[in-house]
């Protein structure tokens, strides 16, 4: 029963218990919702995490409503039943109202905060004090779900800041001396010792040294420089020491421009507008309008009860409170959100489970991505009068003592145990190879150039990859080719994109021109653009973004440092959360943390059955207002149909979302 009909109701003393309750639980609650605020806003100061606040005010505003709700069914004191009501409202609904007022005063007046603060204002006017508090709790509820699933995916960008190296070494007088970088300027001299990451773009100008390029240009085979050539800053290098000459200032390195590409792009990408937002734009005024009429109009015309048609009023206004929506648009979202986790997909927010939808064009990154990233044998050539397995194990034993990861890749595929007391006379020339001698015999173990220098007579493989050439006493024996293999699923991943009904897949890359063309050719990509610094690649995207349908969508995917400017720069970011880097999972906006391109496919199919599940619930929770609304005006349904098209159909639409939670891809 309304509380206005209560039988108690009309007793002056009895209004006063009520408010005076009423007042001094609102007060209590604003007091304890002040200090929670002071406390969150001293943590977000120091640093801290302040997720805390919300699942607080939901949990006491939950406990008060539930005990109010026992109260009444109880049939107990009446005025205590309203004073909890009105705390779990104060609690809960309190930011509801704030925003609503705030965006009162900026001229944004009928949004769905608004509608909301005045439909259970009109709950409250009725007697119907359960109705207006469960209206807020269920919200905050729905909001509480989604901001859960977005916090739970999102992390700051402090990462990408690792980047920049913390010190370079200058040498004053005959000592090494760290500086910071930003402090050096075109023209020092900078000396980079192995393991050591390089600081400063610049020119060699003294030593050898192979370069691991691949966190800044993609690159999988490492590089070895020698003076005369230009070295880029974020590279490390993993052998020999440097001396390089700096030609540009930290300011205008690749590290500094990697960092700004990252946040002109993340500025640049735009968000979709929330739909209940633009949605309640439209509907709210409508509603409200809607609604005085029927309170003033008729007893104007008929000379009828004002007290009945203001009652019809306040019901159409809390039928019309848009919660089903509200709640079951974020809760739908969330629930695939929770699908796509559960399959190894971390989505950072609704706005691009949403976008993925619309997904026109998919522009994959080569190392890491489509391939595993990592070095391994691919093909042994011996020549006539060797085996597979003697290529091997003489190449195995001539880089036994190197650490370069080719080397590495060529000890990992000898099953046999190596004869280290066998192996002397170890000589590593750089840019060439290894001399060893291995009991009586000399081995070699290197590029073409060393068997060019040693004059030995030798068959050239045209294979993409790396390839070391093995001879035995001056003798040919085989060539031995390293490569990035591709990953088990990639082709299975752009087949999947293809029958979906995307309509281009793209390659950029840092790598060289032969290896990026073979790996395009046996994965059918249909373009492919190799040789690509970090801001080639932002270039290259935005050429290929203006190549998209309208109203498509871009997606890129990648796992590199040097992936961080593109995947902001797309609208939808895909990283390689397993051995992605930190600044590439951070960047993205969707990430796949089984390394599995294969998942982007299911990450579709997930987004498409939740935007079915989206469209269901606002046919669904439209078509009952409209018609509860129509029984509301005529005197037909009260507060029961209100009820029901208010918090039923709320219920109704939740589970029908939740339904995301268990669908299986």
């Amino acid at each position: 029963m309304p509380f206005y009909k209560h039988k108690e109701s009309g007793s002056l003393v009895s209004f006063a218990a009520v408010l005076s309750t009423s007042i001094i639980g609102v007060v209590v609650s604003a007091v304890n919702i002040y200090k929670e605020m002071i406390n969150l806003k001293k943590k977000c100061q120091s640093g801290c995490e302040h997720s805390t606040g919300k699942p607080i005010r939901l949990v006491t505003g939950a406990a008060i409503f539930i005990a109010g709700i026992a109260c009444e069914v109880l049939s107990l004191d009446i005025y205590a039943t309203v004073s909890l009501f009105i705390a779990a409202y104060a609690i809960l609904g309190y930011k509801v109202i704030f925003y609503a007022l705030k965006n009162i005063v900026k001229g944004r007046i009928f949004d769905e905060n608004f509608l909301m603060a005045l439909a259970t204002a009109g709950a409250f006017a009725i007697g119907e004090f359960p109705e207006a508090a469960a209206v807020m709790l269920f919200y905050q509820i729905g909001e509480y779900f989604q901001g859960a699933a977005v916090r739970k995916s999102k992390r700051s960008i402090v990462e990408l800041m690792d980047l920049r190296p913390d010190y370079a070494n200058i040498m004053l007088d005959g000592e090494l001396v760290k500086v910071a970088p930003d402090t050096l300027k075109a023209g020092d001299v900078i000396i980079v010792k192995a393991g050591e990451k390089i600081p400063l773009d610049g020119i060699v100008t003294d030593g050898e040294g192979t370069l691991d390029t691949k966190s800044l240009t993609g690159e999988s085979m490492p590089r070895t420089v020698r003076p005369g050539n230009t070295v880029l800053s974020g590279c490390v290098n993993q052998d020999g020491r440097l001396t390089i000459e700096v030609t540009k200032p930290f300011g205008e390195s690749t590290v500094a421009k990697i960092i700004e590409l990252v946040e002109n792009a993340g500025n640049k990408k735009a968000r979709t507008e929330n739909f209940i937002t633009t949605f309640a734009r439209f509907y709210t005024p409508v509603v409200v309008i809607l609604a005085a009429l029927l309170a003033v109009i008729p007893p104007l015309l008929l000379s009828g009860d004002w007290s009945e048609w203001i009652h019809r009023g306040l019901v159409f206004l809390v039928v019309s409170c848009p919660c089903a929506l509200v709640l079951s648009i974020p809760l739908s979202f969330f629930g695939g959100i929770g699908n796509a986790s559960r399959n190894g997909i971390l989505v950072k927010g609704s706005e691009f489970l949403e976008a993925l939808n619309n997904l026109d064009i998919v522009v994959f990154d080569k190392t890491g991505t489509l391939t595993k990233g990592a070095f391994e044998v691919t093909n042994v050539y011996p020549a006539e009068e060797f085996s597979v397995d003697q290529v091997i194990g003489y190449a195995a034993h001539a880089e036994f003592f190197s650490n370069h990861p080719i080397a590495l890749s060529i000890q990992k595929a000898y099953s046999g145990i190596i004869d280290k007391a066998a192996i002397s006379g170890y000589k590593e020339t750089a840019g060439y190879g290894i001399s060893v001698t291995y009991g009586s015999k000399k081995l070699l173990a290197g590029n073409e150039k060393l068997m060019i220098s040693e004059n030995i007579v030798f068959n050239e493989t045209n294979d993409s990859g790396a390839k070391v050439y093995i001879s035995v006493d001056g003798q040919y024996a085989g060539c031995i080719v390293i490569s990035d293999e591709l990953k088990p699923d990639s082709r299975d991943a752009v087949v999947a994109l293809r029958s979906k009904g995307i309509r281009e897949i793209v390659m950029l890359t840092g790598d060289n021109a032969q290896s990026a063309n073979k790996t395009a050719s046996n994965l059918s990509i249909d373009k492919v653009y190799s040789q690509l610094l970090p801001h080639e690649k932002v270039e290259k995207l935005e050429m290929i973004n203006t190549s998209k349908r309208e109203k498509g969508k871009l997606a890129f995917v990648g796992d590199g440092i040097n992936d961080a400017p593109v995947l902001a720069g797309a609208d939808i970011g895909v990283a390689m959360g397993g051995l992605g880097s930190d600044a590439a999972i951070e960047a993205a906006d969707i990430v796949l943390m089984t390394d599995a391109p294969s998942k982007l496919p299911v990450a579709l199919d997930i987004a498409r059955a939740t935007r079915r599940v989206v469209r269901q619930n606002i046919i669904f929770s439209l078509g009952v207002k409209a018609i509860i609304l129509l029984l509301g005006a005529a005197g037909i349904a009260g507060m029961w149909g209100a009820v029901f098209a208010d918090v039923g159909v709320s219920l109704i639409a939740i589970l029908n979302a939740m339904r995301l939670l268990r669908m299986r891809f």
